[in-house]
């Protein structure tokens, strides 16, 4: 897999392009120190991921996530030396298209590269899904156990889950999980922002769990959300074979087996395609269900991989879902 680099502090990039030719996995396709430089050199040569600095002179990671997204959309992970200091803006670049962020590795006084296992890891998954997919982007529910909606995110997930979630009124009258790919060590801070900008409380979801009426649980872990009854939710572990942790298809097939009421599942922009499978078995098993646009979605993966398995009841820009959800689950008069 090619590699970009884009950061402003030349010890970093450094220390990047060191880790990534060290592991001779990948190679390293180009370094830009501004967000004007690595738009243009995207023009020129489009890696399969870059690298990407939050803070730089000039055109911050946000903004530069924002236009490469927009001209020449590839695989980006956001690399920050502070995650704590810049949260907001960490999650502002995954709402214009990041996959994930991550802490920057750091040379100790050993002379071992610290975090960079971990950088790898998230590089070799990102690699599988770009080799498989490229970037272009138990009984039946009975009606009277409750309502539920399940939703699926990943790239552009935290602005599209704010836009969804903010449509819909305090008095909603379906139980709202979300499973969203992002770092666990960014999770609780997702909760926090998504609870600013919802009229519902949100907030991580805990083993043992029971979803209710009016709250939005969000997966927590890097283990797959599932139910383990048909009215608890716990974290696995399995399956171990799939790409992303939490995994988008196991929740929804898992709620398809378990949940006794309805449920409406909602696939929103994404790389890859998690999510897919499970909102087709959602859909045969006579679930409605919802798959984000290609104009509205910031990567059009996950929602393209839904629509092409015939998966998705209705396929609506983003701006129209929540409204949809809200009247889907309005209270009978």
């Amino acid at each position: 897999m090619k590699i970009a680099i884009v950061n402003d502090t030349l010890a970093a990039a450094e220390l990047l392009r060191r880790t990534i030719v060290g592991a001779r996995r990948h190679e390293v396709a180009w370094i830009a120190r501004t967000g004007e430089d690595a738009i243009k050199r995207c023009t020129q040569d489009r890696p399969d991921a870059i690298l990407l600095d939050l803070v730089m002179p000039g055109m911050d990671g946000v903004e530069t996530t924002r236009r490469i997204m927009s001209a020449t959309p590839c695989a980006i992970i956001v690399v920050s030396g502070n995650i704590s200091d810049n949260t907001p803006q960490i999650f502002e670049a995954m709402g214009a298209g990041a996959l994930d962020a991550i802490s920057a590795p750091v040379l100790n006084s050993a002379g071992t590269y610290l975090g960079s296992r971990t950088l790898l890891q998230k590089l070799d998954m990102i690699s599988k899904l770009v080799s498989r997919d490229g970037l272009n982007g138990s009984d039946r529910p009975s009606a009277s156990a409750g309502l539920l909606v399940a939703i699926g995110a990943s790239a552009g997930g935290p602005a599209a889950l704010v836009s969804v979630l903010g449509a819909l009124p305090e008095n909603y009258h379906a139980a709202v999980v979300v499973i969203q790919h992002v770092d666990p060590q960014f999770s609780n801070g997702l909760a926090q922002w998504l609870d600013h900008h919802s009229q519902l409380p949100v907030r991580l979801a805990e083993q043992g769990d029971r979803p209710q009426a009016g709250t939005v649980l969000i997966a927590a872990r890097e283990e797959h959300l599932i139910f383990t009854s048909p009215h608890r939710l716990g974290y696995t572990p399995i399956p171990v074979e799939t790409s992303y942790r939490p995994s988008v298809d196991v929740f929804f097939k898992s709620a398809d087996c378990h949940w006794r009421g309805e449920i409406v599942g909602v696939l929103l922009t994404g790389m890859g395609r998690d999510g897919a499978a499970g909102l087709r078995a959602l859909r045969e098993s006579g679930h409605h269900t919802i798959a984000q646009n290609r104009l509205s979605s910031a990567v059009y993966g996950m929602p393209k991989a839904a629509i092409d398995l015939k998966a998705a009841v209705e396929i609506l820009a983003l701006d129209k879902i929540g409204p949809r959800l809200a009247n889907i689950f309005a209270p009978k008069r």
